[in-house]
């Protein structure tokens, strides 16, 4: 397998794999990445498989992208390995938890969840056809995320960071976004949160419409001494929309449990 392409920033015996969701690319960590090395820790954010510089994988399946992330942990070869997975990055950190665990040592699933949708599978084709349609119609990738961005930031957010994550989802191939919603629709890692024996923080946005903080509270009442933590006023990419909220958060766990 190749290796997926990656930024790496700082040095430390704890290694952050910074893991974006489906509008995403390695870039998305832009306002987070340096704030975290500069902390002591050695940070890794990648291209998942078919995005930005990474080679597409056939076919793309949760299985075979936690076998890319697998690879690129091993290439590093850190000490210690905390996972920070944003919306689907969450889903795949889970996947490499219950497929390598011994490769884990710490997780923060933010904004994200244990299974995707329900489990009826018209109610998933559904889900498909209406984030689909606007491709379908021919907008392209930027008329999609013109359509859905909005409603992934709070009411009253910074216009200028709207439209820098905007920017990063039009910059995602086509045929990589209908690739990868169509892996995750399959996901469904709920029966093993009860296996997660690492450090957890599970993070949310109070406004986020996408994976509802009432679904990360619920999720971290079922791994074992795992941490709820809702970040008020944001939506569903606070990373981008309030780094500094984001970015502290996830520095006192890291301090807490991986200290430098």
């Amino acid at each position: 397998m190749v290796l997926p392409a990656f930024i790496e920033q700082g040095e430390g015996d704890t290694a952050v794999f910074l893991l974006h969701g489906v509008g995403g690319g390695k870039e998305a960590w832009a306002r987070n990445q340096p704030v975290v090395a500069a902390a002591g820790y050695r940070t890794i954010a990648w291209d998942m498989p078919g995005y930005g510089d990474s080679e597409v994988i056939s076919p793309c399946t949760n299985l075979l992208l936690a076998d890319a992330l697998k690879h690129l942990i091993v290439h590093i070869g850190a000490h210690r390995n905390v996972l920070l997975g944003h919306s689907m990055g969450g889903m795949i950190a889970q996947e490499l938890a219950a497929r390598h665990p011994a490769l884990l040592h710490g997780l923060v699933l933010y904004s994200t969840s244990p299974a995707f949708g329900k489990a009826d599978g018209s109610w998933q084709q559904q889900f498909l056809q209406s984030r689909f349609a606007p491709l379908d119609q021919g907008l392209g990738m930027a008329g999609l995320a013109g359509k859905i961005v909005p409603g992934m930031f709070a009411p009253d957010a910074d216009p200028a960071r709207l439209a820098e994550a905007a920017a990063l989802m039009s910059r995602v191939p086509a045929q990589s976004y209908r690739a990868a919603l169509s892996a995750i629709v399959s996901f469904n890692r709920l029966a093993e949160l009860g296996d997660l024996a690492v450090p957890t923080l599970c993070l949310a946005g109070e406004l986020d419409l996408n994976a509802p903080p009432a679904v990360a509270e619920k999720m971290a009442s079922r791994i074992a001494g795992a941490r709820y933590q809702c970040l008020p006023g944001v939506g569903h990419i606070a990373n981008i929309e309030r780094p500094a909220l984001f970015n502290s958060a996830v520095l006192a766990f890291l301090n807490h449990h991986f200290p430098t």
